[in-house]
């Protein structure tokens, strides 16, 4: 068994207490953004305003969702204490995807950028920065796994962890992180393949939607809607609608590249 001892707050200043959850989405956000700059660098079609801009939007439309689906699935705990809801404790990826993602639809709108093609040159970026945010949770002890009898199991001891303290469970977070990279590196492999705009994009939503799926088999999480958990519903949705697309319209192209 692999056991995790270390504090979930990196520090504390006053009354605050900043947790290493907090610090690595603060860095999986940077790695977003920075990943964009690194494609304007690299000859993107995009300017840094442009960027710059669409963080601006998308992170705190990321938030907002992301705080507002974590609500919702835990809603009879917030209705009996309603003063929680404005809060970060309590953030979901799906969320967090899904709400920058119709943050920087809306924007694209109004600037006239393509957001197919900027779609298609993030996904890579996201997945990698969900791969940072899972190390926070891996640390936080949030996100655990059931329990297990696997040598691999993840035994936590701190009593800030939200996970159970000294029950083996599945190391969730750490097949997400596994997962991710995974992708990531596909994602870049098939980068330039797939027309029209926005396919990438469509196949990486696909992928993840498969992932939380299955994974959530594993995790513990608050029924939703047939014993399903959040996730795995909004999974089955957003497959339901990315898949008919990419059946439909993506085609490959070949010899392509970006």
């Amino acid at each position: 068994m692999i056991t995790i001892s270390v504090s979930p707050i990196a520090f504390t200043i006053g009354s605050l207490s900043v947790r290493w959850y907090g610090i690595m989405v603060a860095l999986a956000v940077m790695v977003v953004v920075l990943w964009m700059l690194r494609e304007i660098r690299q000859g993107a079609a995009l300017s840094y305003d442009t960027i710059l801009t669409a963080a601006l939007v998308g992170i705190p439309s990321g938030v907002i969702i992301s705080r507002l689906l974590h609500v919702v699935d835990r809603l009879g705990l917030y209705l009996q204490n309603p003063r929680l809801i404005f809060g970060f404790e309590g953030l979901t990826i799906w969320g967090a995807v899904l709400g920058a993602t119709l943050g920087i639809w809306i924007y694209s709108k109004f600037s006239n950028f393509n957001f197919s093609y900027f779609a298609d040159l993030v996904a890579p970026g996201v997945i990698l920065a969900q791969a940072v945010g899972r190390v926070g949770c891996t640390l936080n002890g949030c996100c655990y796994g059931k329990e297990t009898l696997l040598p691999w199991g993840i035994v936590y001891t701190h009593p800030e962890s939200y996970a159970p303290l000294g029950v083996a469970v599945h190391p969730t977070q750490l097949y997400e992180i596994v997962f991710c990279l995974i992708v990531f590196a596909l994602l870049l492999k098939l980068r330039g393949r797939f027309k029209p705009d926005g396919s990438l994009f469509l196949t990486y939503l696909s992928l993840y939607s498969l992932w939380r799926i299955g994974i959530d088999f594993l995790r513990e999480g608050t029924p939703f809607i047939l014993g399903l958990h959040q996730a795995q519903v909004i999974g089955i949705i957003v497959l339901a609608i990315t898949i008919p697309v990419l059946t439909l319209r993506t085609r490959w192209a070949r010899g392509e590249t970006i």
